[in-house]
């Protein structure tokens, strides 16, 4: 017992910390990923157990579209606070913490992955009509908004898509 509390139910709280880039090659298109499941997004993921955020955001964007970035500004940080059950095993996702970093193509060309059936630039009037997620559409907002403070956003994805908090932080 720690402080006079019993701890033995207790159990630490887990959460899933992704990657998200918002990349831009030289001519101002944004690279974007394209799954039947998740429609058009910005390339990312889950950063794995023992890597840093930078390098994280880096190694997905590479798995997916075969493009190596510069790393720059953060300029969102979401939090997707809903669980629910999982998958292959896993019992329950977590609430999942999301990065969102602007960067800048310097190497390779787009191409598909295992995650997904197309990578492409985009140039920038087409990229809000392809994005159909709710979340990405928010993350994307805040990078066109973003003027050196990230903006922080939390929402749920489930049952159905619910912006709960914007703000600048």
């Amino acid at each position: 017992m720690v402080g006079g509390a019993d701890h033995t139910a207790w159990v630490m709280p887990t959460h899933i910390v992704a990657a998200t880039g918002i990349v831009l090659n030289d001519a101002g298109e944004f690279l974007m990923v394209y799954s039947p499941r998740r429609g058009w997004v910005f390339p990312g993921g889950q950063v794995e157990v023992g890597e840093n955020v930078i390098d994280g955001v880096r190694r997905e964007v590479m798995e997916e579209t075969g493009v190596e970035i510069d790393v720059g500004e953060l300029c969102c940080v979401a939090s997707n606070t809903c669980t629910h059950p999982g998958y292959n095993g896993v019992r329950e996702v977590p609430t999942k913490i999301i990065l969102t970093f602007i960067g800048r193509a310097v190497g390779g060309v787009p191409r598909p992955s295992e995650e997904n059936t197309e990578s492409a630039y985009v140039p920038a009037e087409a990229v809000a009509e392809r994005i159909t997620s709710p979340a990405m559409r928010e993350t994307y907002q805040a990078y066109l908004e973003y003027a050196g403070r990230p903006v922080y956003l939390e929402y749920v994805t489930r049952p159905v898509y619910q912006l709960r908090v914007k703000r600048l932080i």
